[in-house]
């Protein structure tokens, strides 16, 4: 007997895609319907479909990831909220470097800033015996040691951004911090569930790494994880605010998907006048590249028209040394790119390519999770 399809759910073309995305990693077949093929993202009440078989294991894939409870219920009950943007710092000069073009983009869209740092405090086992209340009192004493220490270092970092802000330097701007006990990467991704921020902006050293970072290694870790909007900016970035970018290049795969992230880029970029280049992911040798890419800048110029659009195909071959080549010759700021698709860039957030592409070039990376 045929297995027949179902209708699962009805979303926009956005959640719809989300919720596609999220059942075909778990090897669910799913299609969607009622879909605008002329505008794709502005469709409403588009269907998501599965087989009947796989209902009971989709229900559960939807109850386990609190899909609907998180991303829908509360943004329904929340509202218009402030604009938030989110700055992991562990006190290095390239988390600084983070806090001021973090703090002068708050300035700009009008939002709030909130400083954060994640500590680790290790409990090590006496190798003297000691009573149960002398080894808490150790640990006891471990543990405020280590809070003293990072709430010193934070005030004066804090001392440092009101000098500068005072100065003239940076720009007025409401701003707090919050200290958290725990591994960096699980605590940034915690608190941005529940600060909600529009976008987070991390440090990185750039070309000049030599040593494991704190930062820079827990960078790639959320940008492959969150869905929220990171900014990867590198210790030896040229300019300290995003307004000084003269050219932002954006990745795409010619997914429907693009389309969503493209949509959140234009968001974050909208206050400034930057040219706009796009580029395509893949390298390998491909004769459709080209009408595709074009197809892309035509649709994407129709939808902003204010917004100055370009587009270039990269040369066929490795992929990196196609990016840095791009980035050189087009004086690229700031690289833009979707990070929904693990298949198709895996090899720049695994920690092999993912690396070299975050720690070894100066130029910032927008990852625009989906």
């Amino acid at each position: 007997m045929e297995d027949k399809l179902i209708t699962l759910a009805i979303h926009t073309f956005e959640k719809a895609q989300i919720l596609k995305t999220m059942l075909e990693t778990e090897g669910i077949e799913v299609y969607i319907h009622n879909v605008n093929q002329i505008q794709p993202v502005v469709s409403a009440g588009v269907r998501v479909r599965i087989k009947e078989s796989d209902l009971p294991h989709a229900l559960r894939i939807i109850e386990d990831s609190r899909w609907f409870s998180e991303d829908a219920g509360q943004a329904d009950k929340a509202g218009p909220q402030a604009k938030k943007i989110l700055i992991p710092i562990d006190f290095s000069d390239y988390s600084i470097k983070a806090c001021e073009l973090g703090i002068n983009y708050a300035h700009k869209v009008g939002a709030e800033v909130m400083l954060m740092h994640a500590y680790f405090s290790p409990y090590f086992p006496s190798a003297i015996p000691l009573n149960d209340t002398q080894a808490y009192q150790v640990n006891e004493e471990a543990v405020q040691n280590v809070l003293k220490r990072v709430q010193a270092d934070m005030e004066n970092i804090c001392t440092s951004l009101n000098r500068k802000m005072q100065a003239g330097e940076l720009p007025q701007v409401k701003y707090d911090y919050v200290l958290r006990e725990g591994l960096p990467e699980e605590e940034i991704m915690a608190y941005s569930k529940e600060y909600r921020p529009s976008l987070i902006v991390m440090g990185t050293r750039g070309k000049s790494q030599k040593d494991i970072d704190l930062i820079g290694s827990v960078t790639g870790e959320v940008i492959e994880v969150n869905k929220v909007p990171v900014l990867a900016i590198p210790e030896n970035v040229p300019f300290g605010d995003l307004g000084e970018a003269r050219n932002i290049a954006f990745a795409t795969s010619f997914n429907q998907r693009d389309l969503v992230a493209f949509d959140k880029f234009m968001e974050i970029i909208r206050p400034y006048k930057a040219h706009i280049h796009l580029f395509n992911i893949s390298t390998s040798k491909d004769e459709w590249n080209e009408i595709r890419l074009t197809g892309v800048n035509e649709y994407f110029k129709k939808q902003y028209p204010e917004a100055h659009i370009t587009h270039t195909v990269l040369a066929d071959g490795d992929l990196l040394l196609a990016i840095e080549k791009f980035v050189r010759d087009e004086h690229i700021d700031v690289i833009a790119l979707s990070t929904y698709r693990r298949n198709i860039l895996a090899r720049m957030f695994n920690p092999s390519v993912a690396r070299k592409m975050l720690f070894h070039t100066d130029t910032p990376l927008l990852a625009i999770g989906n």
